[in-house]
């Protein structure tokens, strides 16, 4: 299938720059699959689309700050500004995972990261980032990416804690961000808002967005219609935003993702089938879990850790999950590729352009579906 068939135009005014002012604020398309008919509701009225005896899963992973701002080292041949050794060159990385032996690295008193870099030769280039953190470029770690070894000042109480304080969220290029002199004070929101109130296990460098709708109360509420909330996690990587380059969509490779699925979560599924409930996966990260760990035969799942490259498009069966509760996204994505796997390319471009018509919010800020 053919990835320009993923396409469509959307006005940029409609790209959420910042979160409804309430969580539970965001506008709902519900769409059915069977009768393709639509309805628009609130988010907060989600409790009452769910049944007693459904399941509802959601992605725990917490979203770290893996956005660094600095600048490169001088040189001893470069001149030098005045500014701490520092010859004035922007550079920016985006954090991916964490590589090398804890152990080592501990007594050391450093970090090494896979990392996304911009304006950074492939050399040992010494950068100075926003908190004292310093950083030394090792070597290249495959055709983007780069290893960087990054350390603190004793007294940043260590790298992890100097990164707390002094990296920023890493929300996607298309949330428009200043981070000069005088910073956007949205970038203290973002801090909040770009991560679920379940959030708990560190690891993601992109939020699980359909999850940002949720809030205690709204929890709370869904568990009082007598549906139950169960969690796995998956720690969603770069690849989320990594582009679709091949022209067939049967072609492109999802990069592999750090995925727990507990044996509670494997045994609530296994008791909502046999109550007739249906499984409603919270965001494209859950349905690739879900699917991931399916047991071979049946509608049921087996515990399982490891790395998650499951690709869902158009042509793949979902055997795990009945309902999908889902942001909109960006054309050409793997995650628009899901969404039109589960409820059929026409439809889901459909359904698009009528929520383009009346203006819906679309994107990690932006407003979701719930299709059944």
């Amino acid at each position: 299938m053919r990835v320009d068939l993923f396409d469509y135009d959307l006005p940029d005014d409609l790209i959420a720059q910042q979160p409804a002012e309430r969580r539970d604020g965001s506008r709902l398309m519900l769409l059915d699959r069977a009768t393709g008919s639509l309805e628009h509701r609130l988010f907060s009225e989600i409790p009452a689309l769910l049944r007693p005896g459904d399941l509802l899963v959601v992605n725990d992973t917490r979203v770290i700050p893996a956005r660094l701002i600095g600048r490169r080292a001088a040189s001893p041949r470069a001149p030098r500004t005045g500014t701490g050794g520092v010859d004035g060159g922007a550079v920016e990385a985006l954090l991916l995972e964490r590589v090398g032996d804890p152990a080592e690295e501990s007594a050391a008193g450093s970090r090494t990261w896979k990392a996304l870099l911009k304006g950074v030769r492939p050399s040992s280039e010494l950068l100075r980032f926003e908190g004292g953190i310093v950083g030394r470029v090792r070597d290249r770690a495959g055709e983007e990416a780069f290893l960087l070894e990054l350390s603190a000042p004793d007294e940043a109480g260590g790298i992890e804690a100097a990164l707390e304080r002094a990296a920023l969220m890493p929300t996607p290029p298309y949330i428009k961000r200043s981070r000069g002199e005088v910073a956007d004070p949205r970038l203290a929101l973002d801090r909040e808002r770009y991560q679920t109130v379940y959030a708990r296990e560190p690891g993601a460098v992109a939020a699980p967005t359909a999850g940002l709708h949720f809030t205690a109360d709204l929890l709370d509420a869904i568990r009082a219609q007598g549906a139950r909330v169960e969690s796995l996690t998956l720690h969603v990587g770069w690849g989320t935003f990594q582009p679709v380059r091949c022209e067939q969509v049967e072609d492109h490779r999802i990069h592999p993702e750090a995925c727990a699925v507990p044996e509670s979560l494997a045994l609530a599924v296994e008791e909502t089938r046999r109550a007739a409930g249906r499984v409603v996966a919270v965001g494209t990260t859950v349905t690739r879990a879900l699917e991931w760990s399916a047991e071979p035969r049946g509608r049921t799942i087996r515990a399982a850790k490891g790395r998650c490259d499951l690709f869902l498009h158009p042509g793949r069966e979902f055997s795990v999950v009945d309902v999908l509760l889902t942001n909109f996204h960006m054309p050409r994505s793997t995650l628009l590729m899901l969404v039109a796997a589960f409820a059929g390319r026409e439809l889901v471009l459909a359904a698009y352009a009528e929520a383009i018509r009346r203006r819906y919010r679309f994107y990690s800020y932006g407003d979701a579906m719930f299709l059944t």
